[in-house]
């Protein structure tokens, strides 16, 4: 599993992008890839599944300590 931060994400339009903890490298994100509700600035973790532009964060849940 991979960690990162919720840079932005649009519940209307059901799509936003992940900050890469390690890499800083942004990922597209999914409504259905989300297990749980995300906000800017949240703490996930999640995994990268190759989509049609590239790779997407999938399973993305928030992260708890």
């Amino acid at each position: 599993m991979k960690t990162g931060t919720v840079k932005f994400f649009n519940e209307l339009k059901g799509f936003g992008f992940i900050k890469d903890s390690e890499s800083d490298k942004e990922f597209f994100v999914h409504a259905s890839g989300l297990v749980d509700r995300v906000k800017e600035g949240d703490e996930v973790t999640y995994e990268l599944e190759e989509g049609r532009k590239g790779l997407n964060a999938t399973n993305v849940k928030v992260k708890t300590e």
